[in-house]
């Protein structure tokens, strides 16, 4: 799985929108939009920390 593609997983599985997950970790929303379309690539370490971020605070549904 890519970095676009598991993008997309954390987003739906913190059941938010594009706007309320923009809102929520402060991204721009054209630039979350651009990364999960693959005209852009969002580095490594930034995905890591928001699934973290998602992991700490619950929001992010686990997976069994």
């Amino acid at each position: 799985m890519d970095s676009r593609e598991y993008l997309i997983e954390l987003r739906t599985s913190t059941g938010m929108t594009r706007r309320e997950f923009c809102e929520y970790f402060e991204i721009p929303y054209r630039t979350l939009q651009d990364w999960e379309l693959g005209n852009r690539k969002m580095p490594d370490y930034l995905l890591r920390l928001m699934a973290y971020k998602a992991k700490m605070e619950k929001l992010a549904e686990e997976k069994n």
